[in-house]
């Protein structure tokens, strides 16, 4: 948008000044040119960065009270303004070249939604006289909400309702629309003059989309074409691939794709595809001599699993997907759907209880020979077991080979598409090795050591692969375009070793393949060279660890290996006669990984921009995913995970302003791999990119706690401090962020209580007069922060207190106490010794007397 055009838009948002504005050349006031007041003269606005959007343009609208925008046009503008620079003046300064445009605007001059959270949505009002008016619901049925959604360029209406505003309609008489009508007030209406006290009509209509299928068979099948600022074209793309189509059949609520190409037109105006733009447009204007035609399921799908020939089974019946009862399923019945979904051979179906009642009962009787699932006879079956449906998977139809190496494991790499072999070409070089990968998977062989393009083939008609979703199915990935190369792609996959179910691609339970078959290693003898010549063979670094483990099976591969520590491969060591094993013990291998991760440009490690470091290169991390569904949680709570630094808050983008060599990872593929660095797509181009932030739940560094006193005594964790004393406890923090808050939490045997101050200096003191016994018990600081739109939080160490008596009052009462006790004992003994003398006396007496007598 040009300065001029910008201003007008912030005037049109602004009540302190709006922008003069003015519809004109149209059949009403309400469509036509746009044009602004400048001083006293009207000049039209012109648009020479294809800026302006619908939500502009209803703004314009409403300024001008004519409801709300139907469209928007841009049409070249033949009498560029004086003011703007001329062709030879952009190439000298360099800036774009592109013309001026003038726009266009089209409003609803009788109908619009109001205060809903979009234009298509919102509380109904029809303009009579000059005034906006809002509608009774009373009679307003499916017919009329139809004609005001079509006439509003919205799509079908979703949902209305009556609704109390709060004041009378002022729109009494009833429409009757018959659904076909361009415009609500096109209607017959009845004379009904009076309505339900304060009910009104709430619309809300669905999104008319951004994709479209036309001069098909049906809604599901024709040439694509796509919506921009209200414009819709066909829809061309170098790069198309069976992964773009199925976004688009998603979309569009079609099932599964069944096929797609590319196909010349000559020369026309269509929407270039931009798949990695970073702006809110899909496309970008271009003339190009292609369109893609696409051809969905528009009855039977496949749904919630990996790939496209495996899932839930689901028909289509009164454009609501349903699932299929497993009840009769057989294998004619699956045969039929992997056909028509273009998979190989059902592989695999079973019942599944997926929590909800099947919607699909009757049973389906297919003799296996049909083209679709539908043309199958039918049972008149009514029940079904509770919850039970379709679990199907197809084979993969995709053909791959590695043709002239040493083995099936290497050589150069081939594809077989619409039953033609043919060599793989990928743009980039530096893509190779991810390719390599999935290719190693694919054959069930072990990981890829090495991807080499190769220059002395003839020149020969090769397969494009698009690189972007190299972590997808291969055969999503094929363009539907080919060109001559004169070089080939020779992989190399490790035929004999593997490492399976670990963190990373360098870890995990060791395997190697005998007689085609990947056997578990017993882990009696396995030692520190046996492990050093798996890593160096993998391609990983130094072994980090290797352990004995329980794995519940019994090992296959019993021989001992005994390796020198040099060799390299491990099927080249020597090995034992050993034929028994530790039952059920397996070698479980962790090789150091060659790749980091880190978050760098803030006052925390746990938080900032996600850099990658490759082959001892460090580089920020662009996700070509995000712009479909940024659905990057699972990875980014990989990175925080990694780091030591918590769970994941919250990811976004940070606008870079200037070109720089980044890496580029497929986030997507997280959910088939463990590991980060697993979805890493090498490239040495440099990027105007986004820069991309992770910010995780340890965001702070952890809080110091300590106690002061005049009198104080430390061990350990327990501190003392002087009965009746001051004392303060200090809750402190590294600088990190400025601001916070500190609370100190107080644990005893009969309490807990709280106390609060903000961090000053990122510190705070709760101060104490005099210790008591009542202080007694376990002190904890915890940091609050409110950064980044979220609240943190960090804990302290625990510290348990205990107020005491001074030293000297101590060994004064131990004093007393030990003379009380010496004069108890005194005395004691002194009544002791008089009443023993006077008892001997008393019975001396006694024996005198009785010798008398």
């Amino acid at each position: 948008m040009d300065l001029r055009a910008l201003t007008l838009f912030v005037g049109l948002c602004s009540s302190a000044s709006p922008a003069e504005v003015r519809l004109v050349g149209g059949p009403s006031p309400c469509s036509g040119r746009l044009e602004q007041q400048r001083q006293s003269d009207w000049e039209p606005v012109r648009d020479q960065n294809l800026d302006w959007n619908l939500t502009a343009a209803d703004q314009v609208c409403r300024r001008i009270s004519c409801g709300s925008v139907v469209s928007l046009r841009r049409t070249l503008d033949q009498e560029p303004p004086q003011d703007l620079v001329t062709r030879e003046e952009s190439r000298a300064e360099g800036t774009p070249e592109r013309p001026p445009f003038r726009v266009e605007i089209t409003c609803s001059d009788s109908v619009r939604l109001e205060n809903g959270t979009d234009r298509c949505s919102g509380r109904l009002q029809v303009k009579r006289n000059q005034v906006w008016s809002s509608v009774c619901s009373d009679g307003f049925d499916l017919q009329d909400a139809e004609v005001v959604c079509r006439e509003l360029g919205c799509g079908s209406p979703s949902g209305f309702k009556e609704e109390l505003y709060g004041e009378a309609p002022e729109w009494i008489p009833e429409f009757r629309c018959g659904g076909h009508e361009s415009a609500l007030l096109h209607c017959e209406r009845s004379d009904r003059d009076t309505c339900s006290p304060g009910t009104t009509v709430t619309l809300t209509c669905s999104d008319p989309g951004w994709y479209r299928l036309v001069e098909g068979s049906g809604r599901c099948d024709g040439t694509l074409e796509g919506r921009e600022w209200d414009e819709w074209r066909p829809v061309d793309y170098p790069y198309w691939n069976l992964r773009l189509a199925r976004m688009v059949c998603r979309d569009l609520d079609c099932g599964s794709p069944l096929s797609t190409r590319r196909r010349e037109t000559g020369s026309k105006r269509t929407w270039g595809f931009e798949p990695l733009s970073t702006a809110s447009s899909h496309y970008k204007h271009q003339t190009s001599s292609g369109v893609i035609e696409i051809t969905c399921s528009d009855f039977v799908r496949l749904e919630d699993r990996t790939h496209r020939c495996s899932g839930r089974l689901q028909v289509k019946r009164n454009q609501v997907w349903s699932s299929v009862c497993s009840d009769g399923f057989d294998l004619q019945d699956a045969e039929v759907v992997c056909r028509e979904l273009g998979c190989g051979s059902p592989s695999g179906f079973k019942e599944e209880l997926y929590g909800e009642a099947t919607e699909w009962i009757p049973e389906f009787r297919c003799g296996g020979h049909e083209s679709a699932l539908l043309h199958c006879e039918r049972s008149d079956r009514d029940t079904c077991s509770p919850g039970t449906t379709v679990t199907l998977t197809c084979s993969d139809p995709d053909d791959v080979r590695l043709e002239g190496g040493a083995s099936r494991c290497a050589g150069r790499l081939e594809m077989k598409h619409d039953g033609v072999w043919r060599a793989m070409k990928i743009p980039n070089p530096d893509w190779n090795l991810n390719l390599a990968a999935l290719i190693c998977g694919q054959l069930d062989c072990g990981p890829a050591l090495s991807a080499v393009n190769r220059p002395e083939y003839p020149q020969e008609d090769a397969w494009w692969i698009y690189p972007y979703c190299l972590h997808s199915a291969l055969k999503d990935c094929l363009t539907v375009n080919h060109e001559q190369i004169s070089d080939s792609l020779e992989v190399t996959c490790s035929d004999s070793v593997r490492l399976v179910g670990g963190t990373h691609r360098c870890s995990g339970r060791l395997q190697v393949k005998r007689n085609q078959v990947w056997s578990s290693v017993c882990s009696d003898g396995f030692d520190l060279q046996d492990a050093e010549v798996v890593c160096r063979e993998l391609g990983c670094g130094s072994p980090s660890g290797f352990k004995e483990e329980l794995y519940g099976e019994a090992p296959e591969w019993i021989p001992e290996f005994r390796c020198g520590g040099h060799e390299s491969a491990l099927l080249h060591c020597e090995r034992s006669d050993r034929d028994t094993c530790s039952p059920g013990t397996t070698v479980t291998l962790t090789c150091s990984a060659p790749d980091q991760v880190r978050l760098v440009g803030n006052r925390s490690t746990c938080a900032g921009e996600l850099q990658m470091k490759v082959h001892e290169d460090w580089r920020p991390v662009v996700d070509i995913d995000w712009y479909w569904n940024q659905n990057w949680t699972s990875a980014a709570s990989s990175v925080c995970s990694q780091l030591g630094c918590g769970s994941i808050v919250t990811t976004d983008l940070e606008e870079i302003g200037s070109k720089r060599p980044m890496w580029i990872i497929q986030s997507s593929c997280f959910q088939s791999t463990l590991s980060l660095q697993d979805c890493l797509v090498l490239s040495d181009e440099a990027r105007d990119s986004d820069s991309l932030q992770v910010i995780c739940s340890d965001l702070l560094v952890q809080p110091n706690i300590s106690v002061s006193s005049s009198r104080l005594e430390v061990q350990q964790q327990k501190v003392r401090v002087l009965l009746g004393s001051n004392f303060s406890i200090i809750c402190s923090t590294r600088p990190q962020y400025p601001g916070g808050s500190f609370q100190l939490v107080f644990n005893s045997s009969s309490s807990t209580l709280n106390y609060v101050l903000p961090a000053v200096t990122h510190s705070a003191v709760f101060l104490f007069p005099a210790a008591e016994g009542l202080h007694r018990g376990t002190y904890t600081c915890i940091y609050h922060l409110y950064v980044f739109s979220h609240n943190f939080s960090s804990t302290s160490r625990p510290i348990y207190l205990i107020p005491s008596a001074p030293l000297m009052d101590l060994i004064i009462r131990l004093v007393v106490h030990l003379l009380v006790m010496v004069l108890l004992i005194s005395v004691t003994c002194f009544y002791s010794r008089k009443y023993s003398v006077e008892t001997r006396s008393r019975n001396e007496e006694t024996n005198v007397v009785a010798e008398l007598q």
